[in-house]
């Protein structure tokens, strides 16, 4: 049975006075990070809050997750996030996991290669390494270190695909090499659809403010540089960082701060408007009110709880596509893998149509994610260009991976660990047309009074992301509960 509670208050008190006698009732949809980082959120904002997290799994996370297995240590999603943007380091810091926290590999941060005509090169990360990478031609060289050169245009295209934005600024070959790697290897997606000023904002944003990108990126790092000197910490390049038991950890402590207001395995059905705010209904007569709801679940999930209450605006949200991406968790032993190189991984772009999106080394990044002589390595398979891929029952999948890792990694003997991770809707697409979609969306959910959207559907697909939007739902939701009544 649904239980009723309101911030209303009827007798026409004070704003004040409202929130003080009656704490208000906020529902989350989707214990993903989205959901629990925006939860966790929300109690600190709103001291007193009723808060219910509703999750459809019988686990909380979402694609965040890690499994621990005959001593390899396996992420499901995510392989670890950024220190480019503060928010999910600061949640860390909130959540009392500072001692947990391990740093990448100096290696996995400045070695990332190309698999690409039966070769394996390193991708350049300076000028003078793009002198010498063979991956360019000489002509496709100075297109991409003259790029400074081009300015600004004075009309420029209101949305463009990636490929395009990076043929006018690069040259084609940088389009079809590095710029198809990087959407290959974050995205899942195809690179002549997606928006560049939804998937990589920063890109164009650069364009428009200083005339180059290349300008654009040396100016952010020195202002990275001064922010974190004012910080008092030493400077330093952007780094990956995880957890010694892996992702899971930060997933464990949200769901432990937050205890009892995580309901798993529930079954949602539909979101409806009250004449006193919200109500959520499950299978049966499970239900559940609120004064505000925070949607954080993937878009098609979010489309079918909201078509009984704004049918334009769900059929707005389905229209946002995913891409399926399965990872293939292999272990090798160390003395079957030559290449076992101190890096990153690699990527082969799309266009190669390789069994294997890219490579991710794993035991090189992490050290401890493999047992002593062995190697960890997660194969992603599937995305927009290779959907035949993804269809793959688990055996064929593995016997592809193991025949590209023998093709790209040299391997010389049979895998010793394997594990298949399947995500049929794992990488939402930011498609041309992206953002308008975002802003109809985004006004249309404004016109219903308690009603938050989350989640990496919207404005940014990696942890941090989430862990910002969350803030920023935190906030909005705090502000709502305080608004006359």
């Amino acid at each position: 049975m649904a239980e009723p509670f309101s911030t209303r208050n009827r007798r026409g008190g004070k704003p004040s006075d409202a929130y003080n006698l009656h704490m208000p009732n906020v529902i989350v949809i989707g214990a993903g990070i989205s959901g629990l980082a925006a939860a966790f959120r929300i109690r600190a904002a709103i001291p007193g809050v009723k808060l219910a997290v509703l999750e459809r799994a019988e686990r909380a996370g979402g694609n965040v997750g890690t499994d621990h297995q005959d001593g390899f240590t396996v992420e499901r999603g995510p392989n670890g996030f950024l220190d480019g943007k503060r928010s999910t380091l600061e949640l860390c810091h909130d959540l009392g996991l500072k001692d947990q926290l391990i740093v990448a590999s100096e290696g996995s941060r400045t070695n990332r290669f190309l698999y690409q005509n039966g070769e394996m090169f390193k991708l350049p990360a300076s000028p003078s390494g793009i002198l010498r990478t063979p991956v360019l031609s000489l002509l496709g060289k100075l297109k991409l270190l003259t790029e400074p050169l081009r300015g600004t245009p004075k009309k420029l295209p209101p949305d463009e695909t990636i490929e395009q934005f990076a043929s006018r600024r690069f040259g084609k070959e940088v389009a079809a090499t590095f710029m198809d790697a990087l959407v290959t290897g974050i995205h899942g997606g195809d690179p002549s659809k997606l928006s560049v000023a939804a998937a990589f904002p920063r890109l164009p944003m650069f364009e428009r403010e200083t005339g180059s990108v290349i300008r654009g990126f040396m100016r952010a790092a020195k202002q990275r540089r001064l922010d974190t000197l004012a910080r008092g910490e030493s400077p330093g390049p952007q780094r990956m960082w995880s957890f010694r038991g892996g992702l899971r950890t930060i997933i464990d402590a949200l769901s432990e701060q937050l205890g009892d207001c995580v309901k798993l395995g529930v079954d949602l059905r539909r979101i409806e408007k009250t004449p006193n705010g919200w109500l959520v209904r499950g299978s049966g007569t499970e239900a559940w009110s609120a004064d505000a709801v925070v949607v954080t679940c993937p878009a098609h999930a979010q489309a079918e709880l909201l078509m009984s209450v704004d049918e334009a605006l769900a059929i707005e949200i389905a229209a946002i596509g995913y891409t399926p991406v399965h990872v293939v968790a292999i272990g090798y032993k160390r003395e079957h893998a030559p290449l076992d190189l101190d890096g990153f991984g690699y990527i082969a772009p799309q266009r190669t149509r390789r069994d294997a999106l890219g490579v991710q080394w794993c035991s090189s990044i992490f050290p401890d994610r493999a047992p002593p002589g062995y190697v960890l390595w997660r194969v992603l398979c599937g995305g927009m260009s290779r959907p035949d891929v993804a269809a793959y029952d688990d055996e064929t999948l593995l016997r592809c991976v193991h025949a590209e890792m023998k093709i790209t990694m040299g391997v010389t003997g049979e895998p010793a660990f394997h594990k298949v991770v399947r995500w049929p809707r794992a990488i939402p697409q930011y498609l041309v047309g992206h953002l308008r979609r975002v802003e109809r969306i985004e006004s249309v959910a404004a016109s219903h009074a308690g009603l938050f959207l989350g989640g990496n559907a919207y404005r940014g697909i990696a942890m941090n992301d989430c862990t910002e939007r969350a803030g920023w739902l935190a906030d909005s939701v705090a502000r709502f509960c305080r608004l006359p009544v």
